[in-house]
């Protein structure tokens, strides 16, 4: 009989001594801090080269993987690109499927919201970020000693563990982008990856060019995003 490796059924069970309580006072300074450090982060499209340590990037990964998922079979792969040949393969293969969808499949009221971001199909920065990261959904789990498992909620997992990389990301420093080429089934093929796998997004990492811009836009108040009932 199988043992599930990561079931809460396993035998055991730990004392929540991880949990903080904190004072009023300090939640929302908490909360409010975290708030502005989260409003300063921008989605951006020209990167330096400039190296980035991967032990940051690896920890950046294991603040990911704390997401909570779906009976907690964490149905996530990163697959992490440093290789510039690897990359350029990615930029190539993105940028033909990009424009297609410029010239072809996008319709033209997509290309008049994308318009101000000033958007196209020439994706340079694939090959200069010094990290791409491809995360992956995983439709089953499987286990050193055979057991395979559906997996459930495998979207709302992954999108989870991603807005947790991001977080982390932007924490220690660096800037992203998310790219979402379409289809995206060449990522599997590039990364070695299963066709039982689905990419999800190509999160592009590292520090912001030397006089980047970004667009100046705006996010909605909370009146507009939120409802208390």
């Amino acid at each position: 009989m199988h043992t599930h490796p990561l079931n809460i059924n396993t035998p055991g069970w730990l004392d929540l001594s991880t949990f903080e309580e904190q004072a009023p006072s300090n939640m929302l300074e908490n909360a409010t801090q975290f708030y502005k450090t989260m409003q300063r982060r921008k989605t951006i499209r020209e990167f330096s080269n400039r190296p980035v340590a991967r032990a940051v990037i690896e920890q950046c990964l294991l603040a990911a993987g704390t997401a909570p998922s779906g009976a907690n079979h964490q149905p996530w792969h990163f697959a992490v690109i440093e290789s510039p040949s690897i990359k350029q393969q990615i930029r190539l293969a993105a940028e033909a499927e990009e424009r297609d969808f410029y010239t072809r499949r996008a319709p033209q009221d997509w290309k008049e919201a994308l318009a101000p971001l000033g958007t196209d199909a020439e994706k340079p920065f694939l090959e200069i970020a010094p990290y791409l990261i491809v995360i992956f959904g995983q439709k089953h789990c499987e286990f050193n000693d055979g057991l395979r498992l559906k997996n459930y909620y495998v979207p709302e997992s992954v999108n989870i563990a991603t807005g947790f990389l991001i977080a982390a990301l932007h924490h220690s420093g660096l800037a992203t982008l998310t790219h979402t080429p379409s289809p995206m089934g060449f990522l599997n093929e590039i990364c070695g990856r299963s066709k039982d796998e689905k990419p999800y997004i190509l999160l592009v990492v590292g520090y912001p060019a030397e006089h980047c811009q970004v667009p100046n836009i705006l996010k909605k108040p909370l009146h507009d995003i939120a409802s208390f009932l």
